[in-house]
């Protein structure tokens, strides 16, 4: 399948998910991220971007001093986004546009958030590479998700599941963020597994050039 070809899949699937979406994460979110979302918001500053931003479930967390735009390759999903940033008198810039071709000019941003979303895009590595030239010298790029277990059993678990996954949910369950950061040129900051080494939580930083 070429990469056109599985973007153009990811979307449907987001597409057809949208309006279970909230519901459907709510339970999952609770008993392996817990309070993920708030941490990740909580550190964002200044000019920031959140891509994948989905249906806006981040957007109650941010402080009210930083300004946000959010990208979203799924129409469906950044409609609710948009009703749920209304609801919460949030202004926030909109941006149906795919996380692997950002339009948007070099060093736009100070801060560039991704929850459990790097899992979905079909090209991560590709992903990153941009996150890290829309970053600003010195911003830092935040992540929560979830990625390949060291422990054994639950790894081979997740190498079970992941062809399963990927086919019906457009969702990679092997993936290692933190080496494909540090592959694109980003010092880690701060690293923390939790769930049985299921669940990071990642801070990186682009260095002053």
């Amino acid at each position: 399948m070429s990469h056109q070809t599985e973007t153009e899949r990811v979307r449907e699937i987001f597409d057809a998910s949208a309006v279970h979406y909230d519901k459907g994460m709510a339970f999952t979110e609770k008993l392996f991220f817990g309070d993920g979302r708030a941490w990740a918001c909580s550190q964002a500053r200044g000019q920031v971007l959140e891509i994948a931003i989905g249906t806006g479930r981040n957007l109650p967390f941010y402080q009210a001093d930083v300004e946000i735009t959010g990208i979203e390759i799924s129409p469906a999903m950044l409609e609710i986004a948009r009703q749920r940033a209304q609801s919460l008198g949030r202004q926030v810039e909109l941006v149906v546009g795919d996380a692997q071709a950002l339009p948007f000019p070099d060093q736009r941003f100070d801060t560039v958030v991704c929850t459990i979303a790097l899992c979905s895009i079909p090209d991560e590595r590709q992903a990153v590479a941009e996150v890290w030239r829309v970053l600003r010298p010195g911003g830092h790029f935040v992540a929560l998700e979830h990625v390949r277990s060291p422990n054994i059993m639950i790894s081979g678990l997740e190498r079970l599941l992941d062809s399963y996954t990927v086919r019906t949910q457009a969702d990679h369950l092997l993936r290692e963020p933190v080496e494909t950061v540090q592959a694109v040129g980003f010092s880690v900051e701060y690293l923390k597994r939790q769930k049985l080494g299921i669940v990071e939580r990642l801070i990186v930083r682009k260095d002053s050039q």
